[in-house]
């Protein structure tokens, strides 16, 4: 079953509760759980440096995130590299811009104090992840 990008992007639309699964320097799995929005035909997330899956996709990009309702069913998986968007790697409007993306996409509406929340995210030395669906597959209704 071949699933596309707009039906990802609905699905994303309405499901934001999402397991990531990262890669620890011994080779063994590290699962963390994310809060993720649409973005670019893949999944957008935020997390700060200081964060396991941080350091794991730094070091290994290859991912998989499970995308679900709360009762596990339908879920959308995509298996992929995750491209990560940092002070460090991109420019600051740029990544502001980003930031404030994965935020509507997330949480499906505007932020009440987009400065404080801008603040928040320097402060916080956030970055955003994105991750592609190299592979995709799911439960989802097509």
């Amino acid at each position: 079953m071949d699933i596309s990008s707009q039906e990802v992007e609905h699905f994303l639309n309405h499901n934001h509760n999402a397991v990531l699964s990262t890669i620890r320097l011994n080779g063994a799995t590290q699962l963390s759980a994310v809060t993720v929005g649409f973005y670019k035909g893949g999944a957008i997330f935020t997390t700060t440096k200081s964060r396991a899956k941080f350091v794991n996709l730094n070091r290994t990009p290859e991912c998989s995130l499970l995308i679900s309702n709360s009762n596990w069913r339908p879920y959308l998986v995509l298996e992929g590299r995750a491209v990560i968007f940092s002070e460090d790697t991109t420019d600051p409007t740029i990544l502001k811009n980003i930031l404030r993306t994965a935020y509507r996409s997330a949480a499906g509406k505007e932020h009440p104090n987009w400065e404080d929340y801008d603040e928040a995210m320097k402060k916080d030395r956030r970055v955003a992840i994105f991750v592609t669906g190299e592979n995709i597959y799911g439960t989802i209704e097509i």
